[in-house]
């Protein structure tokens, strides 16, 4: 029952993921999700006995989900890690980390082939764990699972402070829990692996709660952390799709009214337009930019402006200034302001008395 709600969970994760796919370059935490929930669901009793038999009923399924567990433990940890510190070397880390990967899935392989399992079994430890060379193919897997989360975690508390996003912050919370709680799955199977040899059935018994408490804790909080940035950024491009439409009709009299005798100060942009994803942020940018430069040439225009039109440009500036970095265009829309933010000395409320010199003729890049 703990695998089947294990790899529900899992495989809601992988749904979550599949919808951004297009939008992203690392495809790493979808290959993850994919493969670790594809070993739990390996492990559902009526999976595991099916497909066991087609390949002679010796466990053989173990072996491949294990396999396929730690393939995905290290794509998953290699992907957190580069989101949190993009900065590490990644070819050297890369390398280093498919090469212990290797040994890993090696010494899984060798250990596995020493053990006396001639039998399908649902329990595969609790049946074979008393063997020297179970316990050893047991602890392979669980003490790399360990360490590569131990690390996650770690790396997870120690850069979700450098997040500028309040989900980043949070994500990386739930994540860095959900490790601390995979390295408590890990301790407790180490200790029924010790309990199993050792002959202690009832301290095994005792261990195997906070086995199953651990990997519901684990997967729930990973999932949870690996979901939400993606389901909030979808949100935010929802929510920004309605909104930036809503700010140019607001922005569009404002900057006709201020516009309307500098014409010289707007751009043939319509072509540019037409080519941008982005397009409606784009153009609110530019109008702003375009005000903000009538305002700077002839200072006298402000007194066009009423209260509400203040109100206006302040919430269009401040609209800008928190979302223009996160933009398609977020390059190209500071390259306009070369190097200018929004909310500077530059700003429409601070030009009435500066030189004239415009911001809106560096040009966008087409």
């Amino acid at each position: 029952m703990i695998q089947t709600i294990a790899a529900a969970v899992i495989w809601g994760l992988v749904l979550c993921l599949l919808p951004g796919i297009r939008r992203r370059k690392d495809h790493s935490i979808v290959v993850a999700a994919v493969t670790i929930a594809s070993a739990l669901t390996l492990n559902i009793d009526p999976v595991y006995l099916s497909g066991d038999a087609v390949f002679g009923g010796r466990n053989v399924l173990d072996l491949g989900s294990n396999i396929l567990m730690v393939v995905g433990i290290y794509f998953l940890s290699r992907a957190i890690l580069r989101a949190a510190d993009p900065s590490e070397a990644p070819a050297l880390s890369y390398k280093f980390g498919l090469a212990v990967l290797g040994v890993v899935v090696a010494a899984l392989v060798v250990s596995f082939s020493l053990i006396d399992a001639p039998r399908t079994s649902t329990s595969f430890m609790r049946v074979y764990g008393d063997q020297w060379s179970a316990a050893v193919y047991s602890a392979v897997q669980f003490v790399y699972i360990g360490v590569v989360v131990g690390v996650t975690g770690y790396t997870c508390f120690r850069f979700r402070g450098d997040m500028t996003r309040p989900y980043f912050r949070i994500a990386f919370t739930l994540i860095g829990v959900g490790c601390a709680l995979a390295i408590v799955l890990v301790l407790a199977v180490l200790g029924m692996d010790m309990f199993h040899l050792l002959g202690d059935l009832d301290s095994m018994s005792a261990l195997s709660a906070v086995y199953d408490g651990a990997v519901l804790g684990a997967m729930t909080f990973l999932c949870a952390g690996l979901a939400l940035p993606p389901v909030a950024r979808r949100i935010g491009r929802r929510t920004q799709a309605k909104t930036e439409p809503f700010l140019v009709n607001g922005l569009t009299e404002i900057w006709e009214r201020t516009t309307g005798t500098r014409t010289e100060l707007r751009l043939e942009s319509s072509a540019i337009f037409a080519d941008q994803r982005d397009s409606a942020r784009w153009h609110l940018h530019r109008m702003l930019v375009e005000t903000q430069d009538a305002l700077l040439v002839d200072p006298s225009l402000a007194r066009l402006l009423n209260d509400r039109d203040i109100q206006v440009l302040a919430r269009v500036e401040e609209y800008l200034a928190v979302h223009q970095s996160s933009s398609p265009n977020g390059r190209q829309l500071r390259d306009i302001e070369r190097g200018t933010a929004l909310r500077d000395g530059h700003s429409w409320r601070a030009t009435r008395d500066a030189p004239s010199q415009t911001r809106s003729q560096a040009q966008p890049p087409a």
